[in-house]
């Protein structure tokens, strides 16, 4: 689905949400709430400018609208990797990013993600897996790093990830996978407005998608070593 598909299935009433240069921002009217819309668009390769603005983003609706709601949207291919990006410094420009998106989430902000095309790397980190809950729509493409890209990192053969891929979805890209380990908390059908005001309703509680990743055979082994590294009972 492309941006303007997804923001008029989201915003049906209507929306301000304007794509420059492969990034969104504006807002859109969700029942009971203004939202505040920020992401990427066009598969966007974030790079310093682009983090930069995506954070300033943030920083602007905490100040001029204290507790209005964030909505994250993604289609980035993952960060932009020029010689450039890499001597300024894009690893510190991301990390601002996801600074300010906790900073939102600490002020009181519900940041809610969707991604609706592409989902890679650190882009994606940064802005929409730093939020309280994430989703996507079918047909989303979600991944860490590519097979051949981690053959060619790792020197194990394509073959043989291939093969670990199909039995552990922690390897896998994809969509299914992501859902399996816990990261991506539900697949959202049409009408997006329907589950875009059901996410808003529901108040921000303690992270579970290590737990998640456990009830769905994903990850086996995050929530008990957390729980032991906190401390608390191993169940």
């Amino acid at each position: 689905m492309t941006a303007s598909e997804i923001l008029a299935s989201l915003f049906p009433a209507g929306h301000s949400v304007r794509e420059e240069g492969g990034l969104l921002a504006g807002t859109g009217g969700a029942p009971g709430a203004e939202v505040a819309v920020l992401g990427t668009a066009l598969g966007l390769e974030v790079g310093v400018e682009s983090a930069l603005a995506l954070a300033a983003g943030v920083l602007d609706v905490i100040r001029l609208h204290p507790g209005r709601p964030i909505l994250a949207l993604l289609d980035s291919r993952g960060q932009r990797m020029s010689r450039r990006d890499e001597v300024l410094g894009l690893n510190g420009y991301l990390a601002h990013l996801a600074e300010a998106v906790e900073v939102a989430r600490r002020a009181g902000h519900r940041v809610i993600a969707l991604v609706y095309g592409e989902a890679s790397s650190g882009s994606a980190l940064a802005l929409g897996f730093m939020a309280d809950e994430v989703h996507a729509v079918p047909g989303a493409r979600l991944s860490v790093m590519n097979l051949p890209a981690m053959a060619r990192v790792t020197k194990i053969p394509l073959e043989r990830l291939e093969e670990a891929s199909r039995a552990s979805p922690v390897l896998a890209p994809g969509l299914e996978p992501y859902v399996r380990l816990g990261g991506v908390e539900s697949v959202w059908r049409p009408p997006l407005a329907e589950a875009l005001a059901a996410a808003l309703a529901r108040p921000a509680g303690p992270d579970r998608r290590a737990a998640r990743g456990e009830e769905r055979g994903g990850r086996l082994l995050a929530r008990p070593v957390a729980d032991r590294v906190r401390g608390g009972p191993a169940r």
